[in-house]
């Protein structure tokens, strides 16, 4: 029985486009016994544009790349030292909606925050989390045939300065934040443990070796 068996991959800095070919093709491809996957990545620095992603969100992208893609929400950075997960779930085996998928992956973030001491919060207005009104981890998913994928982006020890170029989500001004700022001296690895632990519980998945 595989249907609730969730595989962690972690493929360490790998380049975007290449990254997310392989997770529409990895959709595409699965059934329904398919087991779901995580995926913990970095990134080479990248501006990445929602599917509804406008121009005037890009302020001065200088050297840095921008790829149009096909989540959802605004523009965000990726770059080293940053923890992108990337859920590529069914939605009819976590027995969920998008919008508690959403919620279960900010609470998750919120929930490993508040291990450290650190009170986050999740806004209505706009997806992700927020310690003190920075904003620490952003979220953008697609959904096709019933699966997910794209996934979360938490700023463990990236640099911040590329926020800058940009209004992050489409927030002007929007302020960011980073675990290492919070005083956080877990690496990006041991923190990924802890949130793949908290997402694959709270999403009823029991992880298997792939």
């Amino acid at each position: 029985m595989t249907r609730h068996r969730l595989i962690v991959r972690r493929l360490g800095l790998r380049d975007y486009l290449p990254t997310w070919q392989a997770m529409r093709e990895f959709t595409d491809r699965r059934g329904d016994d398919t087991p779901s996957e995580l995926w913990i990545v970095e990134h080479p620095p990248v501006f990445t544009q929602g599917q509804a992603g406008k121009a005037e969100h890009l302020l001065a992208p200088g050297d840095i790349p921008v790829v149009q893609t096909d989540r959802g929400g605004q523009v965000t950075y990726h770059g080293p030292g940053q923890l992108v997960i990337y859920l590529l779930i069914s939605l009819r085996d976590s027995g969920i909606g998008i919008r508690r998928l959403v919620r279960v992956m900010e609470q998750s973030i919120i929930d490993l925050l508040g291990s450290y001491g650190i009170q986050a919060q999740a806004r209505a207005d706009a997806p992700g989390v927020y310690v003190g009104g920075r904003k620490i981890a952003s979220l953008g998913l697609r959904v096709r045939r019933g699966f997910t994928y794209h996934g979360l982006a938490l700023n463990v020890s990236n640099d911040l300065e590329p926020f800058a170029r940009i209004n992050p989500c489409g927030h002007a001004g929007l302020e960011v934040t980073s675990t290492r700022l919070l005083g956080i001296d877990d690496d990006l690895g041991t923190l990924a443990t802890g949130l793949v632990a908290r997402l694959s519980a709270a999403l009823g998945l029991v992880v298997r070796p792939g």
